[in-house]
C-alpha cells in the first residue's frame, strides 16, 4: 500500500484509505462495462442486465445457459469472482459473480470490477454502506434514469481493511444472506402449499355457492398520494401503503411498510386487513401486521367474519387476473372498491371454510414468523454497515492525490435505506 495513504486503526488491524485508481498503480485491477442493451437480457440466453442484480446476487432466469468459453471473446464476459455493479437505476447495487453465471455477457447497465478476491469482496460490502451510497448520490446523473459512471467508482475513496478482516466481514454478510434466502424460500413454499390446498378445496365440489365480494367483506378505497405526505410524520403514526409497496411481494405478509403518517379518522384499518392494488400483471395483496392506511389506488379489504379471512385471501390471490381486468388505466393501476365489489368468489359452506382456516393458519403463521426473522437479519446487516461507515468517517484524503484528481470521502448522510418489510432491500 502507498506509504502516503492515511490509516485508521480498528483493533490491531490498520484500515487504509484508497481507491480503485490508487490501487491500479500497483495491483492488477480490471474495470469495464457491458455494451449490449438491457432488452437483450429478455431476448437472448446468457445475458445479464441490472434487473438481475438484486440482494447481493445475480438472479438471471437463464443462468443455466451461461457457459464459460461458449461465448465469443468480449470485454463484457463475466468471470467467476468478478464484481458486477449496477450503473443505471439502482445505482451501486452489486453482486459477486459465481460459477453459475461465469460466461454470461453483461449489458451496458452493468460495470465489472475484476481484482484480487479480498478487494472485490470488500467493495461489495462497502458499496452498501451509507457513506458509499451518499458518495454515489453526489455523482448520479438523471437525464432519463439515475446513472453513474465507471469513473465515479474509480475515484471514490474507501477504507481497505487487511485481508483477514475482509474475510471475517465477508463471512458474516454471506451467512446473513444465506439465512435470508433460506427463510424466503421456506415462506414462499408455505404460501404455495396454502394456495394448493385452497385450489383443491375449491375444485372438489362444483356446486359450491358463489358470492360477490361485497357480500363477504368490507371494502374501502385509499385516498391521498405519496407525494403529498409530510416529510416529518406525526408521533402517533400508522403505516401508509402505496401501490408500489405491494408489487412483487413473494408472500402476502409484510413486517412493516416503508411509509408512515398521522392516523386519520375513518381511514385507519386494523392489523390483518388485506391491502390490494393492481397493475397489468394482476392483483398484488398484502396482509397488514399493524394499523395501516391505504393511499390512492390501494383498497382495504376486511372479511365480515375473521374466520373467513384465509379463504378470502386465497380466493383473491386465485383471481388475480380477474381483479386486474376490473382496474382501469393503461397499466391497470386504477382500482376502486366500487368496481371490486362485484367480483365473484367461490364460497363453500361454513364448515369447509372453518376447516380451511385451521389448515391454513399454521402455514400463514410460519410465513409471518419467517418474515419477522428476515427483518431482524436486515436490521443486523444495517447495523454492521453503519459500523463500517462510522469507522470510515474518520478517514481523510491521501496526502498525495493521484493524477491531480481531488478525492473526497463523503460523510454518511443518514443511516441508509433500512428495510422494514421483512423481505427485500430496495435501493
Amino acid at each position: 500500500m502507498e506509504a502516503n495513504a492515511d490509516q485508521v486503526v480498528s483493533g490491531k488491524a490498520a484500515w487504509q484509505t484508497t481507491s480503485i485508481k490508487i490501487e491500479r498503480t500497483h495491483r492488477d485491477i480490471y474495470t469495464t462495462s457491458g455494451f449490449l442493451e438491457d432488452a437483450a437480457a429478455d431476448q437472448t440466453a446468457g445475458v445479464v442486465s441490472s434487473t438481475f442484480v438484486q440482494d447481493g446476487r445475480i438472479l438471471s432466469p437463464r443462468a443455466d445457459e451461461c457457459r464459460p468459453g461458449e461465448s465469443p471473446p468480449s470485454r463484457a464476459i463475466l468471470r467467476e469472482g468478478d464484481l458486477a455493479v449496477v450503473l443505471v437505476r439502482r445505482v451501486g447495487d452489486s453482486a459477486l459473480v459465481t460459477a453459475e453465471h461465469a460466461g454470461c455477457t453483461a449489458t451496458r447497465s452493468i460495470g465489472i470490477i475484476r481484482a484480487e478476491p479480498h478487494i472485490v469482496r470488500w467493495l461489495r460490502i462497502w458499496l452498501q454502506t451509507p457513506t458509499a451510497k451518499a458518495r454515489i448520490d453526489e455523482d448520479v446523473t438523471a437525464h432519463v434514469e439515475p446513472t453513474i459512471s465507471l469513473d465515479t467508482l474509480h475515484r471514490m475513496l474507501f477504507p481497505l481493511p487487511p485481508p483477514d478482516v475482509v474475510t471475517a466481514y465477508h463471512r458474516a454478510f454471506t451467512l446473513i444472506e444465506e439465512m435470508v434466502s433460506l427463510y424466503q424460500h421456506t415462506a414462499r413454499k408455505a404460501m404455495e402449499l396454502a394456495d394448493a390446498f385452497h385450489d383443491d378445496v375449491a375444485a372438489s365440489e362444483p356446486s359450491w355457492d358463489t358470492r360477490t365480494l361485497a357480500k363477504v367483506a368490507r371494502l374501502k378505497t385509499g385516498r391521498g398520494s405519496e407525494s403529498s405526505l409530510s416529510p416529518t410524520p406525526a408521533e402517533a403514526a400508522v403505516d401508509l401503503i402505496a401501490p408500489r409497496d405491494l408489487y412483487g411481494l413473494p408472500v402476502p405478509h409484510v413486517h412493516r411498510f416503508r411509509l408512515s403518517g398521522p392516523a386519520r379518522d375513518g381511514a385507519v384499518h386494523p392489523p390483518g386487513t388485506f391491502m390490494l392494488s393492481t397493475r397489468s400483471d394482476g392483483a398484488h395483496i398484502a396482509v397488514s401486521s399493524r394499523a395501516a392506511t391505504p393511499l390512492r389506488s390501494v383498497i382495504a379489504v376486511r372479511p365480515l367474519e375473521d374466520e373467513d379471512g384465509w379463504w378470502l385471501l386465497h380466493e383473491l390471490r386465485n383471481r388475480s387476473a380477474a381483479i386486474a381486468e376490473l382496474a382501469q388505466g393503461q397499466n391497470r393501476r386504477e382500482i376502486s372498491a366500487l368496481r371490486l365489489k362485484s367480483l365473484s368468489l367461490t364460497w363453500p359452506d361454513r364448515f369447509t371454510r372453518a376447516h380451511f382456516h385451521r389448515v391454513a393458519e399454521p402455514l400463514h403463521a410460519t410465513a409471518q414468523l419467517l418474515v419477522s426473522k428476515i427483518a431482524t437479519l436486515h436490521t443486523l446487516r444495517e447495523a454492521l454497515l453503519r459500523d463500517i461507515s462510522a469507522k470510515a468517517g474518520v478517514l481523510r484524503e491521501p496526502t498525495t492525490e493521484p493524477e491531480g484528481q481531488h478525492l473526497a470521502l463523503s460523510a454518511p448522510r443518514g443511516e441508509g435505506n433500512l428495510d422494514e418489510t421483512g423481505w427485500g432491500l430496495e435501493a
